[in-house]
């Protein structure tokens, strides 16, 4: 396995790989692209604190999101929500916790070979003085292309390589099948290939969790399989109430809350992904639980309440 480390020579010095695709090509996209941000958000969680860093956002077409939602029932929900009809644009947030001599990420963003609105992962943790040698956990909530992808560079070198990485046993099992091509249909069938393809850098530094297991010392794995078959949502345990890594398993600060029975085709498995977040709003609304969602609005971080017949999800 080759490392980022190695130099390549110029002319006036010595520059890493990784330093010559942020620097030297950076301002290619400067122009088009906003400018880094420190942490959108931060919560103390005992001793330890949580960061949200971008990503970017991503660009979803709704007919592919929601096609069992009546077409005016759906319009009419999402200008009400003060929604676009004709996509959804949702935030990427990364997850970071700084607790002792750990720094862990819960995903690792798309890295620049998915959608060319997001994988600005690197960029933000710079200007939140991360350095990516100093990440010692990623752990992962599931291997879309949005979440796992961004482990490697433009050089197919790890970026955070330092790190052990943690993913559920039934994602990786599912992933690295040889069936898992054909299972999926012609427009996902990428995911399963990069995913397979990013495998092979982490696969001597992977450790495999289950739902109920203690991934590192007070962050507890909980299943909330659906949207992938193993996808895996993480309660982070601090001093207080327990604050909730959601993953996909909640997407949308409006809809997901609102009408958690939409079944939506973002989730391999729609049903369960209905039953996981019927079963996780009921939690997190008796465990009053802070929860930080990785496609939710700006920082991402707040907490559910019970309204009417359904819920809503409150920002910090």
């Amino acid at each position: 396995m080759t490392h980022w480390q190695r130099n390549e020579k110029f002319a006036f010095g010595t520059i890493d790989r990784r330093s010559l695709i942020l620097g030297g090509l950076g301002f290619l996209a400067a122009a088009a692209m906003p400018r880094p941000v420190a942490a959108l958000g931060r919560l103390d969680v005992g001793d330890g604190e949580l960061l949200t860093v971008s990503d970017g956002n991503l660009n979803l077409p709704m007919n592919f999101l929601y096609p069992d939602v009546p077409k005016a029932e759906l319009e009419a929900f999402l200008v009400a929500n003060g929604l676009p009809t004709d996509a959804l644009k949702p935030d990427c947030n990364v997850t970071v916790l700084k607790r002792g001599d750990r720094v862990v990420l819960f995903d690792a963003g798309s890295g620049s070979n998915f959608m060319a609105s997001a994988g600005r992962l690197l960029e933000n943790l710079a200007e939140a003085e991360i350095d990516p040698a100093s990440v010692t956990d990623v752990v992962f909530t599931h291997a879309h292309p949005d979440h796992l992808w961004g482990v490697t560079d433009d050089f197919d070198e790890l970026v955070f390589a330092e790190a052990t990485y943690h993913i559920g046993q039934a994602e990786w099992d599912f992933w690295s099948s040889p069936e898992a091509l054909a299972s999926m249909p012609p427009e996902r069938q990428s995911f399963v290939v990069g995913a397979q393809s990013r495998f092979k850098f982490i696969e001597d530094r992977i450790n495999f969790i289950k739902p109920g297991q203690e991934v590192l010392a007070g962050v507890e794995a909980i299943d909330t399989a659906g949207h992938t078959p193993g996808h895996l949502s993480f309660f982070v345990h601090g001093s207080g109430d327990p604050t909730l890594i959601v993953g996909d398993a909640l997407s949308n600060t409006a809809i997901s809350f609102a009408h958690p029975d939409w079944r939506t085709g973002s989730d391999q498995d729609q049903d369960l992904g209905v039953k996981a977040r019927l079963t996780l709003l009921d939690r997190l609304t008796a465990d009053k639980a802070t929860l930080i969602g990785y496609h939710f609005n700006h920082a991402g971080i707040g907490r559910v309440e019970r309204k009417d017949s359904a819920y809503a999800f409150i920002p910090a």
